[in-house]
């Protein structure tokens, strides 16, 4: 069936907005994390894989982080184990990090490879310990927390914190022109396996590979005024600003100071995005208004 010359026109005017940022961003690598909406809902999940092996096809090093916190709690439900948090993190004993071993670097892992795969890309699963990839130590928290007062340090366990990256083993794939999907699992110096935050090995791996771009998927549309309005093309100096000044707070800040971090660490943007919309993440990197927050250095 023939499309109409209107329709025509607008496929030409996406096309030719997608072209200059196809030309710039070639050879260049994108360390997207990717969680929230996006990983439960069928038609997101399809569009985000389609996303992804589109930025492969055009010469772009898209490399995956992915989350997996509530397919973590379903299978804890499952076998009758609570999941009990500590200043929003998981509380994680040795069974319970065998069970997120299982799902992150099992499941969900394989899902995503797959999902890619099905779009016609190379997708290949690791978790940080493949190649000794992510090394990690113990997160240590303090008392802080109104959960807990009787103690200034508090033990969450096999909960870790980014040590250091190898980047070699995802430099490798990236050069074989296959798209790297990774677990945020690391192991420490101790032999233990930690479970970290997947937007802190998103934008720790950003840094390491040099990356042009670190993009966060959110159940959000991104950073929020008080007034409840978009905020974007904002510079490291008005994220600090905007801190200090109690504009962002609540669950937006850990992800805003993992994308300050990775652009004052040479990461040339960051961009928080609204994964509930079908393929953010090309409207992000492939148009001028995009649909999130960018942040730049």
């Amino acid at each position: 069936m023939s499309i109409t010359a209107q329709a025509a026109r607008n496929i030409a005017i996406v096309l030719k907005e997608a072209l200059p940022y196809i030309q710039r961003f070639h050879g260049k690598t994108m360390v997207i994390k990717y969680g929230g909406n996006a990983m439960v809902d069928d038609r997101l999940k399809e569009g985000f894989a389609r996303d992804v092996v589109l930025m492969r096809l055009v010469g772009m090093n898209p490399v995956v982080v992915h989350g997996g916190g509530p397919q973590i709690s379903r299978l804890l439900d499952r076998i009758g184990k609570k999941s009990e948090f500590v200043q929003g993190m998981r509380v994680t004993d040795q069974e319970t990090m065998d069970v997120v071993e299982m799902v992150l670097g099992g499941s969900v892992n394989k899902e995503i490879v797959n999902l890619i795969n099905n779009q016609g890309g190379q997708a290949v699963g690791l978790s940080g310990k493949d190649g000794r990839m992510i090394r990690a130590k113990r997160l240590v928290l303090r008392s802080d927390a109104v959960e807990l007062d009787h103690s200034e340090i508090i033990d969450i366990g096999h909960v870790g914190e980014v040590e250091s990256i190898d980047p070699r083993v995802v430099a490798t794939l990236d050069e074989q022109d296959f798209i790297p999907v990774i677990a945020p699992i690391g192991v420490g110096k101790d032999g233990h396996t930690y479970n970290i935050n997947a937007d802190t090995v998103a934008g720790k791996l950003a840094i390491t590979l040099g990356a042009e771009k670190l993009i966060l998927l959110t159940n959000t549309r991104g950073v929020l005024n008080k007034e409840g309005e978009l905020l974007t093309g904002l510079a490291a100096s008005d994220i600090r600003q905007f801190i200090e000044n109690g504009v962002i707070s609540g669950g937006m800040l850990p992800k805003v100071k993992c994308a300050l971090d990775a652009v004052s660490s040479g990461v040339r943007t960051a961009h928080i995005i609204d994964g509930r919309v079908e393929h953010a993440v090309l409207l992000e990197v492939f148009t001028d208004e995009g649909v999130g927050t960018l942040i730049k250095g």
